[in-house]
């Protein structure tokens, strides 16, 4: 009988340790400009009702209407993977009464979510995100801090040349009428479009402006632009955030037609490329579209949909995938893998007893050690120690143990020196510093 082979489902894939340094290493930069800039941290769970993202993320939208993992659990509830962050973490900022907290409330998380769409280079099933949300404060400056956030954050992982594709969507005030002119400027035009944009019509006509098709993007290219019909408040709201933009010297280019692809945003829209960012490819090997590093914008309408009252709110989300993708096509790690400086060798069962208790000591005195407890001839375990580069390696055998001494061997000219063991520590620390 043929051996059954089990591997990752279609679209998901194992993250391995040469892999794990570079997701480490987006956090650790992450959760230090979170906590410069008084972001708390939030985890909301994996599965969420389905509903939460029907009703915010929108109906027509290709994430409710083509991507969610839903399920139903035996009780009849409908449940969902969570294919993006913001409705949950706005869900649980009403849920627990976050509201009477000082305003604003600065959220943000990281971690993995679920879309269920064709896998190609750039896209996956199960992908990471991280997210940075702000509740309770309408003025654009909020919206510059978080463009300035995720900017900082690309920065500090040696990204160049970025740019932020900017607009402004208006609101329910001036975005019904811009709706109509789009629609009465397409509907001659129908049959040029995509399918999915000939529905998108119907539907929601500013979905269209987000489709990557090529006939559809040249019919876009003409269409009335929302910038024009702006009410004064968000004209207002759109050119105060550019004048913040503009101090902060955050490098931006207006895209009149930028939308983004979810129904709960207002005002603001914003994306962030770097001129390496990852190409999406087809079947064919055809790059279709440029994917976004970073996405985001306000969302004022979204608490109040969710059944509290209305808040004003800015957020955005970052692929790290995507990140990573470019991290690694410059041929450039991370992360340095931190390199033991020394290694501690023992030979016999007895000096392998006694070697964690010392391993722990080091822990507690951050010295980095490595060892390799299975092994028992010194030659290889010198040799091990050799390749790892360490400095030191504390040699341990059977009459160092009943002596209560060790012997340190410096690597790069061999010599070897007794110490005792409660001194050991102590020891290393002087000849590491030095």
């Amino acid at each position: 009988m043929a051996k059954i082979k089990y591997q990752t489902p279609s679209g998901m894939h194992d993250i391995l340790s040469e892999d794990y340094a570079y997701y480490e290493k987006v956090y650790e930069i992450v959760n230090d400009i979170a906590r410069f800039y008084g972001f708390g941290r939030i985890q909301t769970p994996v599965l969420e009702d389905a509903a939460l993202f029907e009703k915010s993320t929108g109906a027509t939208t290709d994430i409710v209407e083509k991507q969610m993992f839903t399920l139903k659990t035996k009780g009849g509830d409908e449940l969902a993977l969570r294919p993006e962050f913001t409705p949950g973490i706005a869900r649980a900022y009403v849920q627990h009464g976050m509201l009477n907290m000082p305003q604003p409330v600065k959220l943000y998380t990281y971690g993995p979510l679920f879309r269920y769409e064709h896998p190609q280079a750039g896209r996956f099933r199960q992908f990471h995100q991280v997210d940075f949300e702000v509740f309770g404060e309408e003025s654009p400056a909020i919206d510059a801090e978080i463009i300035q956030i995720f900017y900082a954050i690309l920065k500090e992982l040696k990204f160049s040349h970025l740019i932020i594709e900017v607009n402004s969507i208006g609101d329910s005030q001036c975005r019904p009428y811009y709706k109509k002119l789009l629609a009465n400027y397409l509907r001659p035009r129908a049959n040029s479009l995509c399918a999915d944009c000939r529905r998108r019509m119907r539907q929601n006509p500013l979905r269209m402006l987000d489709c990557k098709e090529e006939k559809c993007q040249r019919i876009k290219a003409q269409a009335p632009q929302i910038i024009d019909h702006l009410c004064d408040s968000c004209k207002a709201h759109f050119k105060s955030l550019l004048e913040f933009l503009d101090e902060a010297d955050l490098p931006y280019h207006l895209d009149p037609y930028l939308v983004r692809g979810l129904d709960y945003y207002t005002k603001t829209v914003f994306e962030i490329f770097s001129d390496r960012t990852v190409q999406v490819v087809d079947e064919q090997g055809e790059i279709v579209q440029r994917s976004a590093l970073v996405g985001g914008g306000r969302y004022d309408n979204l608490l109040k949909i969710l059944g509290g009252k209305e808040i004003a709110a800015s957020g955005a989300a970052a692929g790290v995938e995507r990140i990573m993708a470019i991290m690694k096509d410059r041929g450039t790690l991370a992360m340095e893998e931190a390199k033991p400086r020394v290694f501690l060798a023992q030979l016999g069962d007895l000096p392998k007893k006694k070697s964690l208790k010392i391993l722990e000591e080091f822990r507690r005195a951050k010295i980095s050690v490595a060892e390799s407890l299975g092994r028992d001839s010194l030659r290889t375990q010198l040799g091990r120690a050799d390749k790892l580069g360490a400095e030191y390696t504390i040699i341990l055998g059977q009459k160092e143990v009943l002596e209560n001494a060790v012997v340190v061997r410096k690597m790069e000219t061999g010599e070897q020196e007794t110490v005792k063991m409660e001194n050991l520590v102590d020891e290393l620390k002087k000849r590491l510093k030095r």
